[in-house]
């Protein structure tokens, strides 16, 4: 059944469901990146909370119309409209008051939702239309979705992802440096509203398939996600589109063989088990990583200190210490040093007093900043200026 599931084979719906969702996941990811590099996360929270109100007023406006208030066309329309007013709002608080951004957020995010509960309560209660499947906005849900319901998602997330293609470059240079991007002439505030208005669009898209209370988590954590595994920018905005996209196909197949389950709450699993999965196991920046940076490290400085400690004739008593250097082959059982453990000791020691030369001369004060005790002298000077310190040290001999 699984089987089936992830290649399709579930039927014309299902599949069109799971098509939609991988856009608006890949549209989401992508333009989360934008957000996320440029620290406006929290924004796309306000977005999407200022968008229950707009679906309210529409559903109402559809039955006192003579409709049933279902069209999935109409209320998103009405969503956008809500959420432009949300976006309008929190822009001129946090320009024409002193409240920071973040509270600027906070006071529209909960206004607008709380607004938006009010009429959702109110419409359960006047009994008029088909208002059952309106709480689907809150969390989503795929469950009797239409041919022209998954069109209008796939279509929205495609439209998306094209504009994103035609601007990505400019928005991400407004991402990273909005000052440097003004400096090149770029309309940094035009630019700042056109991702604002991609968020919406993604928003207003995914209420259907996320809902508006997950719909951020689609939108941050696939760039999350990607900033594990790269450090480019053009990078973790192609592996954000695309875990995005993973998540939500994926959600998409699991809600389809357990119809009764949310299908909203499932994509953020899907996206949270692919984060967790790159917070453990990402080359450079996961957990994993960094236990192992930290051993390889520890390593070193053992070995550093025990090769000074021989150097010096002194004991070891470190158990770790000991070991560390007799797998090295540079001392035996019995903690004497090898010959490749003496003149190894030897070096570490006269590093040492060269690196204590370096730092006095004051000519060479940025190449002594680099000392941590364990990187070598070999590194940072040439061997002219090594035979300069040594002929103030001394021979080996004169040395120790």
């Amino acid at each position: 059944m699984l089987i089936d599931a992830l290649f399709l084979q579930l039927g014309y719906n299902a599949t069109l469901v799971a098509i939609g969702a991988a856009l608006l996941g890949a549209a989401s990811g992508i333009t989360g990146t934008f957000l996320f590099l440029r620290k406006r996360a929290l924004v796309s929270d306000a977005v999407s909370h200022a968008t229950l109100p707009g679906v309210c007023v529409a559903f109402l406006i559809l039955v006192a119309l003579g409709g049933d208030g279902r069209s999935l066309a109409v209320l998103l329309v009405g969503s956008a409209v809500s959420a432009g007013i949300g976006l309008w709002c929190m822009n001129w608080l946090t320009r024409n008051t002193r409240l920071a951004e973040d509270a600027a957020i906070g006071a529209v995010l909960s206004v607008f939702f709380g607004f938006g509960v009010v009429l959702l309560t109110v419409i359960q209660t006047l009994g008029v239309g088909r208002q059952a499947g309106l709480e689907g906005f809150l969390l989503g849900s795929t469950a009797g979705m239409l041919y022209s319901d998954a069109l209008v998602i796939a279509s929205g997330g495609a439209a998306v992802l094209l504009v994103i293609l035609l601007t990505r470059r400019p928005m991400t240079m407004v991402a990273f440096d909005p000052e440097y991007a003004a400096a090149r002439g770029l309309p940094v505030d035009k630019i700042d509203l056109l991702m604002m208005g991609l968020v919406m669009a993604v928003t207003v898209v995914g209420l259907k398939v996320v809902g508006l209370i997950l719909i951020v988590a689609l939108l941050i954590i696939p760039p999350v996600t990607a900033r594990f595994w790269t450090e480019r920018a053009d990078y973790v905005v192609i592996l954000a589109g695309g875990l995005g996209a993973v998540a939500a196909y994926l959600g998409a197949v699991v809600s389809a063989l357990a119809p009764n389950l949310p299908t909203g709450p499932i994509i953020v699993l899907m996206s949270f088990a692919l984060f967790a999965l790159s917070l453990l196991v990402a080359p450079n920046r996961g957990v994993l990583a960094a236990v192992l940076r930290h051993r390889r490290f520890q390593r070193r400085v053992h070995i550093r200190q025990g090769l000074l400690a021989l150097a010096q004739a002194q004991t070891i008593y470190e158990p770790l210490t000991l070991r560390l250097l007799s797998r090295a082959g540079l001392v035996r059982a019995d903690g004497v040093a090898t010959k490749a453990g003496q003149a190894r000791a030897a070096k570490a020691l006269r590093d040492e007093r060269r690196w204590d030369i370096l730092r006095r001369d004051q000519a060479q004060e940025a190449a002594a900043a680099l000392y941590d005790g364990l990187r070598e002298i070999e590194t940072v000077l040439t061997p002219d200026q090594i035979a300069e310190i040594d002929r103030k040290i001394g021979t080996p001999r004169e040395a120790f």
